[in-house]
């Protein structure tokens, strides 16, 4: 079993570096050229679970990279702000010197945006991870930056925090599968090469 994740393309909010949780942005004329160029990532393979963030950005990747049949799964969210929703590193460190989100948390935000601990992305993450293993073939995920950085650290059996070793840019794919009955990444945060 292999286990592609596809972090969808670029968004304004990416590129700005702002954090985008919940918010629902769409993608932009170059994420979405990068959405099109993983469809070179998957094409010809099938999976037997396809599971897509509810957000506009993670669905449109998906059907631009050319997935035909996926469910939307809520676990899929990117980790939710709370507070620092829309707001940069910089900025956030303006009242919050040396401010890292993975060791720091987020301050809770309005009703849309009330936060979540690492430890509760972890917790969604876990739940997709079940769901991974009862499927009886290769899988698909599309989501996000931080949630699919917590996700593959859980696939490795490491605390959810340790998804802050992993960097994940836009528009990029990444395979978990096993060696040896061994959880392992095979391969992390790959661009597709080339022109789409």
């Amino acid at each position: 079993m292999e286990i592609f994740l596809l972090r969808h393309g670029e968004t304004e909010w990416s590129r700005a570096g702002r954090h985008t949780g919940r918010t629902d942005l769409p993608l932009t004329e170059r994420g979405e050229d990068q959405a099109r160029a993983l469809a070179r990532v998957i094409k010809g393979r099938e999976f037997a679970l396809a599971l897509v963030s509810p957000a506009q950005r993670a669905r449109r990747t998906a059907e631009l990279a050319g997935v035909t049949s996926y469910e939307v799964d809520p676990d899929l969210w990117e980790w939710d702000y709370g507070g620092y929703e829309g707001i940069t590193t910089p900025k956030i460190r303006e009242s919050r010197p040396g401010w890292y989100l993975w060791r720091d948390g987020i301050v809770p935000g309005d009703a849309d945006h009330p936060g979540e601990t690492v430890e509760q992305v972890g917790e969604r993450a876990d739940r997709v991870i079940e769901r991974i293993k009862e499927a009886p073939g290769d899988v698909l995920l599309v989501a996000h930056g931080h949630f699919l950085r917590v996700l593959s650290a859980r696939w490795l059996q490491l605390p959810a925090v340790e998804g802050r070793h992993l960097r994940l840019d836009t528009g990029t794919y990444s395979i978990l599968g096993y060696e040896h009955e061994e959880p392992v990444l095979l391969r992390w945060n790959a661009p597709v090469e080339g022109p789409a």
